[in-house]
């Protein structure tokens, strides 16, 4: 499997030097050069971790065989419950909630995250090497890179996070792990002005080179991959010929991995792009405008995000893969903050995609009416896709809603939506008693510089 990047001037390379270069070199996004099938019929009926070999040998063939990498499914999911590791619990008539909330961290980038971390461990043993991790969060991907990467000894990892703007819960999960390697850094601005630095050090060729930087965040390839494993295992456990998928939308990562699924074979009838007031991509798709706005704070911070990284992997894929078209998009977004898509590009996307935004209210509205009519709680990212999705139900098709995160992080949604809190699962309560570590820089380049290189270099 080779993959390329997006922006066209990044040389070819297999899966092990994507996942340590995380960005393309020319400032791109490695994607797979071809597309794999995989018969989704013969998906094993066994535990979580063979299905999650089984879908993703493919792309990571010249770096591990299947049982290399069936022992590290295996050792990733080791505390997610051996039963179903990602369950699937029918709301209402056609309408279900998929669980991913039962890993570490009680949120959906466990899935990824934990599996990276055995990635790199393999490659970085193999080459007796260090490396620096730098990843942005608007919430869940911290805490979820803090508890896969903590203690080891290949790794320091840097993550930033936007003050005031990820959830009290999100950020003592990051804050009270006591550990060497780990750096939580807040700082001052948006998720974007996170994402922004980040991207920025890692097109400082010097400064990459010189602390060995690597990616976490979705912009890593093997971050999409892990997460195409659940589309499958949903699909197994539904009587149906098709199905259809509600995902709460930031970054685009969740959902561009249900598209690789279909792009793999798996009968996807429908993939909604379920946004909060940030609803830049619910506005490019149904208008076909891709404009910043001002990020606004909601009760779902996790999607409060105005430049959805793998979105740039969906649009070259509907420029027919022409690197020099989306280049000239990319420079219209840097320079005039957006850009119009063609009606070419917009159909393509528009085939497999549908959208839809949730105010504040709908997000409380919605919260209420699950608990009143199922007893099921939701987080407010979660209740985004349900409120986005009812309006889009087959009663043929199964539609199911990812649950991304356990309701027990944002328990001020929660109170406000049903008068009463959330049961708090022991792990959340132990990172609650713990005691924070917080760094602190400004939203600038060279600060940050300075901050990892005199810990990396000590």
């Amino acid at each position: 499997m080779k993959y390329i990047s997006t922006r066209g001037k990044a040389p070819e390379l297999g899966f092990e030097d994507v996942l340590l270069s995380g960005l393309a070199s020319d400032g791109g996004l490695y994607i797979p050069k071809d597309w794999p099938k995989v018969k989704y019929q013969d998906l094993p009926n066994g535990p979580y971790y063979e299905k999650a070999a089984f879908i993703i040998e493919p792309f990571v063939k010249g770096f591990l065989d299947y049982e290399q990498l069936r022992i590290l499914t295996k050792k990733a999911y080791a505390n997610f419950p051996q039963d179903d590791a990602a369950p699937l619990k029918e709301i209402e008539g056609g309408k279900f909630l998929l669980e991913l909330y039962h890993g570490p961290t009680l949120a959906f980038k466990d899935f990824a995250m934990l599996l990276l971390a055995e990635f790199f461990e393999v490659s970085l043993k193999k080459r007796n090497k260090k490396i620096t991790i730098l990843g942005a969060t608007s919430g869940d991907t911290g805490s979820a890179a803090i508890e896969a990467f903590k203690g080891n000894e290949f790794t320091n990892v840097f993550i930033l996070f936007p003050k005031g703007r990820v959830s009290e819960r999100q950020r003592k999960q990051m804050t009270s792990v006591s550990s060497d390697n780990i750096y939580p850094i807040e700082v001052k601005g948006t998720f974007d002005d996170c994402q922004n630095l980040v991207k920025t050090l890692f097109q400082n060729t010097e400064f990459k080179k010189s602390t060995n930087l690597a990616a976490i965040n979705s912009i890593n390839w093997a971050r999409v991959v892990a997460q195409i494993v659940y589309y499958f295992t949903s699909f197994q456990k539904l009587n149906s010929e098709k199905i259809s998928f509600s995902v709460p939308t930031g970054n685009f990562g969740d959902i561009l991995a249900g598209w690789a699924a279909k792009r793999m074979g798996l009968p996807v009838d429908k993939l909604i792009v379920a946004t909060n007031d940030n609803d830049i991509l619910h506005r490019a798709i149904s208008s076909g405008e891709y404009f910043q706005e001002e990020v606004k704070a909601t009760i779902s911070p996790s999607m409060d995000i105005q430049i959805s990284s793998n979105f740039e992997r969906l649009l070259f894929e509907s420029l027919n893969r022409d690197s020099a078209k989306l280049n000239d998009l990319i420079d219209k977004l840097n320079k005039d903050k957006g850009f119009k898509l063609n009606e070419t590009s917009l159909a393509f996307i528009r085939n497999d995609f549908s959208s839809g935004k949730a105010t504040e209210n709908d997000i409380t509205k919605t919260i209420k009416e699950i608990y009143d009519n199922s007893g099921v709680v939701l987080d407010p990212h979660t209740a985004v896709g349900f409120f986005v999705s009812k309006d889009k139900i087959d009663k043929k098709i199964p539609m199911v809603n990812l649950g991304t995160a356990d309701p027990a992080k944002f328990p001020d949604a929660v109170v406000n939506a049903i008068g009463k809190e959330p049961d708090i699962p022991e792990i959340l309560n132990k990172a609650l008693k713990g005691e924070e570590t917080v760094f602190k820089v400004d939203n600038n380049e060279q600060e940050l510089i300075k901050f990892i290189k005199n810990r990396v270099n000590n």
